[in-house]
């Protein structure tokens, strides 16, 4: 095996990867009980152990034991680790959790699991259902369910005279700043109006595409493969976050990615943040500064609506596995109804069962949920990885590097758009055309 991938990348998987091999060298004989692998994203501490607690249930009820391998934090270098373990094609992890943007790219290795879970799948909210279906092909069963949601403090939208979150981008950058500037004159120096994800990472291009898509600018590539992303309205976009940065927003939030966002949220330096549903959990968190004083709304909006980046993971069965019979036994018990429930409950992980939605003991201990049910149903925006596939990934770089570049100041955003339409025709050989209408809702 040769590792092409330099620096700080490779250290993480070549650690990865000799933790999988050396578990290899050391299998149980066929007279023991099976035991799964499992190679899921990186997560918190509170996640990993729920999660634990899950699979140590899974085996009582079946006597499989589940070994979970260690994951690169960054979503590139998941994707390189995956990627670099399923292309063997030998015995790998027997389950894989993938990112909803992830399909496309690797179909080829999955076990189809339609005829396993036809029944549980037409029970999701379509738009979950569809991200994990490729050429009629479900890759993987939806296990996380994620969009981009906007946190706001509700005790400073109190103390500045405003009832109700904004509505608008413009409305947000007009809060953020008058409580910025309140809260600086009372002392903190270091408090924000906005924060959220501008590094040049993955995170990048679910932000800009909420602001692009909301204000009619289309997402990047259209469903008739129409590259669209050159438009006034995503430019327009683009310039106006642009001039959050060094405003209402830290001059390092360029660096930001989720977690660096979540910490200044958490430490009360900032009055907005957009951030995923589970940053609910370390804000609520006992002796969290702001516990009990933040709530979540959806995302502000545009001429165009009000939109959050679909986001999200699957879990999917390796057609290498030598298990795969209890591999799919693993999914159907991860993805079941009351294993989502209590997870629901114990983590505020929205459900991917768009019925568990209406049930009270998940709705009393979850108010935000009612918010993410309309979300999930009329308040999508999908980046463009169906009708990318495998291309995405190379697809998804060159719109954060386009975007950062205007964030950073090297180039202007008319510009930066104009070169990435040219990119994206020699990726794709698809069309230049307009931004679908009717993406975002109202």
């Amino acid at each position: 095996m040769v590792f092409t991938f330099g620096g700080k990348m490779a250290r993480p998987i070549c650690i990865v990867l000799l933790s999988f091999l050396l578990q290899g060298c050391t299998r149980p004989s066929v007279h023991e009980p099976v035991t799964l692998t499992f190679l899921e994203e990186w997560s918190s501490k509170t996640f990993s152990e729920a999660r634990e607690q899950e699979l140590q249930q899974f085996t009582r009820e079946t006597g499989i034991r589940v070994s979970i391998l260690p994951s690169p934090d960054s979503a590139q270098q998941r994707l390189v680790l995956w990627r670099e373990l399923l292309g063997t094609e030998a015995s790998g992890p027997d389950v894989y959790g993938i990112d909803v943007i992830w399909p496309g790219m690797l179909a080829e290795y999955f076990v189809d699991l339609k005829p396993y879970f036809a029944n549980d799948v037409s029970l999701q909210f379509p738009a979950m259902a569809a991200a994990y279906t490729v050429d009629n092909k479900l890759v993987a069963m939806a296990y996380r369910a994620d969009i981009g949601l906007l946190y706001y403090r509700t005790d400073l939208l109190q103390r500045y005279g405003y009832r109700d979150p904004p509505r608008t981008w413009d409305e947000l950058e007009i809060m953020a700043a008058r409580i910025q500037a309140g809260e600086r004159a009372k002392g903190k120096k270091q408090f924000w109006g906005f924060v959220w994800q501008g590094a040049a990472d993955e995170g990048l291009t679910c932000d800009a595409l909420e602001w692009q898509a909301a204000e009619g600018g289309g997402r990047i590539i259209e469903e008739d493969h129409a590259i669209s992303v050159n438009n006034p309205q995503a430019i327009m976009a683009w310039q106006r976050a642009a001039h959050w940065v060094g405003s209402i927003s830290p001059p390092g939030v360029v660096g930001y990615r989720e977690w660096d966002s979540l910490n200044v949220w958490v430490a009360g330096d900032a009055a907005f943040m957009r951030h995923w549903p589970s940053a609910s959990l370390d804000s609520q968190a006992a002796g969290s500064p702001i516990r009990n004083k933040f709530d979540t709304a959806l995302l502000p909006g545009g001429k165009a609506g009000r939109v959050g980046t679909l986001g999200g993971w699957g879990l999917a069965v390796s057609r290498f596995s030598a298990h795969r019979r209890e591999a799919l036994e693993l999914v159907r018990y991860l993805t079941r109804r009351d294993v989502q429930v209590k997870r629901s409950r114990v983590l505020s992980q929205p459900p991917t069962l768009a019925e568990l939605y209406n049930l009270p003991e998940v709705r009393e201990l979850n108010p935000r949920f009612d918010l993410l049910s309309q979300a999930f149903r009329t308040g999508i925006v999908s980046r463009p990885s169906d009708v990318t596939g495998k291309k995405y990934q190379a697809v998804t770089d060159a719109y954060i590097q386009a975007v950062h570049s205007v964030l950073t100041g090297e180039k202007k955003a008319p510009e930066a758009a104009a070169a990435l339409e040219k990119e994206l025709v020699r990726i794709t050989d698809f069309k230049k055309g307009p931004p679908r209408e009717g993406s975002a809702q109202p």
